[in-house]
């Protein structure tokens, strides 16, 4: 199904092609050394926002907020950890004859210790359901092996993040995967500049799609899925919105509803469906893919009590 679009405001990040949100992502070969650098392209992000948080804000700030010297200590090591995965996805590239990304500039926004990890929360967790969407596509079982042992570590991470700003550190029993688009939309925002010699990634990102309601959210609980910056609307004028909350075992579809600056939406009440949500708007009820994604996903933090 065809949507219209009016005032899309999009940023090309140097050395990864983005195309426009509604077009087709040209087909494109995935090689195993495709995956390593975006992996790396993530990595990268992960190890800048941990290196300036540390060199921002000290032990005594953090304590400020209610975190303890344990948990700054923990900090360090995960910021050591991400260090590790960059020059060790760097070496693998290297190694394999391909010419790894670089380290791009960075504005993550963030301003107070509180935000500072009110955002590792999200980016840990964006981070396993990339490594997670990724690994179907790896061809070298070397490579797979040594993705996962990546994706358990940045699982502890965010597990132990989530639990230190008050979320449940394991709110479904199963991780959600994301797909190189969904995530590079969501990476999209906090990239700056990348340098030109880095190789290009077959990604794109999608028109922003951002959450509109505030406090605590809930299974069956309509929310508002906000559109900033454009509008969106049937090219027919009649064909139906879906928004899509992605989960493993498939994405579920409710009717999305125009409302003043974008949709809404009621949460589905599904037991996948909790902790770091992602949800997508799209004009297919039937399966969610590059093709049929226009914009998104969210983010989602739903808390719905756990059994």
């Amino acid at each position: 199904m065809k949507f219209s679009q009016s005032v899309v405001a999009l940023v090309a990040a140097a050395g990864v092609s983005v195309a426009a949100p509604l077009a087709k992502r040209q087909a494109t070969a995935i090689t195993d050394a495709t995956i390593l650098n975006y992996a790396l392209t993530l990595e990268h992000l992960e190890d800048t926002f941990y290196r300036e948080g540390l060199a921002n804000y000290t032990e005594a700030d953090f304590a400020a907020i209610g975190l303890d010297a344990t948990f700054y200590t923990n900090l360090k090591e995960i910021s050591a950890d991400e260090m590790t995965h960059v020059a060790f996805l760097t070496a693998a590239l290297t190694a394999a004859g391909a010419t790894p990304v670089a380290q791009c500039t960075y504005d993550f926004g963030v301003s107070t210790p509180a935000q500072f990890v009110a955002l590792a929360s999200v980016l840990e967790g964006v981070g396993v359901s990339a490594y997670l969407g990724a690994a179907a596509d790896i061809m070298s079982k070397t490579y797979l092996t040594d993705a996962a042992s990546i994706l358990t570590v940045e699982s502890r991470h965010n597990a132990y993040i989530r639990q230190a700003v008050g979320e449940s550190p394991f709110p479904v029993p199963f991780d959600t995967p994301l797909d190189f688009d969904e995530v590079y939309t969501l990476a999209a925002p906090f990239i700056v500049s990348c340098p030109a010699t880095n190789p290009a990634l077959p990604v794109m990102a999608f028109p922003e799609l951002a959450l509109g309601t505030t406090g605590p959210i809930v299974a069956n609980q309509t929310i508002t899925l906000l559109t900033p910056g454009y509008t969106l609307a049937a090219v027919d004028g009649s064909s139906p919105l879906y928004a899509a909350f992605i989960t493993i075992l498939g994405p579920i579809f409710v009717p999305a509803t125009p409302v003043a600056g974008g949709f809404s939406a009621v949460v589905p009440d599904s037991p996948e469906i909790n902790g770091q949500s992602y949800v997508v708007l799209t004009g297919c009820s039937d399966a969610v893919t590059d093709d049929t994604v226009v914009a998104g996903p969210a983010i989602v933090e739903i808390t719905n009590p756990l059994p």
